[in-house]
């Protein structure tokens, strides 16, 4: 379990702030952080404010990292890159997830290296992470101002015949309804977002398309909901153009395999982030993933 209590002891009486910073050496955005997610705690009680003076026995929820021997595909100097599988989380949803990429990471290259940028949970594909705060910063902002190019593979329901390009306004908005507990539509009053879509090989007896997706924006689920707002939902999606009563089954963890490759086509997404294209300390980079993923895509059906 990444997440593991540690007894600790504090000699001399200081600000809980302070005793992260100087003696576990985090830095003060973590440490303010950490107190405000009740991470620390003295006689069984969480410290609420950072400015508060701790001695004696303490208790520290300490992030651990663990490791399942997955190796990045790629390395250099200031940052790596992971080919994540399906089905692995980039970071801990809550303190009992039992593993996600964040912990081969630190696990492998220290407390310092993070992640720079996020695919989901179901899409496999690649990551890049940085090694040092400096390169983390510089990483996450060529994502911000869009100077990373992305190209994702997916298996697609239909026939895809020409290039298309999808400008639709994406919004997210909380649903409080039992249905769909994250909603994600295309909407007038949503975010600009752009998605060029390329069929790359029509496979009449399953009647699906493999597509190559270059997402401009980076709006959350842009690719899936673009391409079921055209009626050509991913193979394999357990939200868009599934029933209610599906997804309420898939978000409670009811729907076992065989159900899911009925409904959706596959047991899992086929959605793949397979080529990364940047230029970072004057050098250019164009990362692809070593996946075949035309193989992985009917081994899931």
């Amino acid at each position: 379990m990444p997440f593991v209590l540690k007894k600790m002891f504090v000699e001399k009486k200081q600000r809980a702030v302070l005793f992260l910073i100087k003696e576990l050496g985090y830095t003060q955005k973590e440490s303010q952080r950490f107190i405000a997610r009740g991470r620390l705690h003295v006689e069984g009680k969480p410290i609420e404010k950072p400015s508060q003076e701790i001695e004696g026995d303490i208790e520290f929820i300490m992030f651990e990292p663990i490791t399942r021997g997955l190796k990045p595909n790629i390395e250099y100097e200031k940052f790596v890159v992971f080919d994540k599988p399906s089905g692995v989380l980039i970071h801990p949803q809550n303190k009992n997830t039992p593993y996600s990429l964040i912990d081969e990471l630190k696990y492998q290259f220290g407390r310092d290296a993070n992640i720079a940028h996020r695919i989901d949970q179901e899409t496999s594909g690649l990551v890049i992470c940085s090694k040092d705060k400096k390169s983390e910063r510089e990483i996450k902002m060529m994502f911000e101002q869009r100077d990373m190019k992305k190209k994702y593979l997916a298996l697609v329901h239909g026939e895809m015949k020409d290039s298309i390009c999808i400008e639709e306004p994406l919004l997210r908005k909380e649903d409080h309804s039992a249905i769909v507990r994250m909603v994600v539509k295309v909407h007038k009053d949503g975010k600009a977002s752009k998605t060029d879509i390329k069929p790359l090989k029509y496979f009449p007896d399953k009647n699906m398309t493999l597509i190559e997706c270059s997402p401009f924006t980076g709006r959350q689920h842009q690719i899936r909901v673009h391409m079921f707002h055209v009626k050509h939902p991913i193979v394999g999606d357990p939200i868009y153009g599934q029933s209610e009563e599906n997804i309420v089954k898939f978000l409670d963890k009811e729907l076992n395999k065989e159900q899911r490759i009925e409904n959706s086509g596959a047991s899992r997404l086929l959605l793949h982030a397979n080529e990364l294209e940047f230029t970072f300390d004057e050098i250019d980079y164009h990362i692809k993933s070593d996946i075949d993923f035309e193989l992985i895509c009917f081994n899931s059906m």
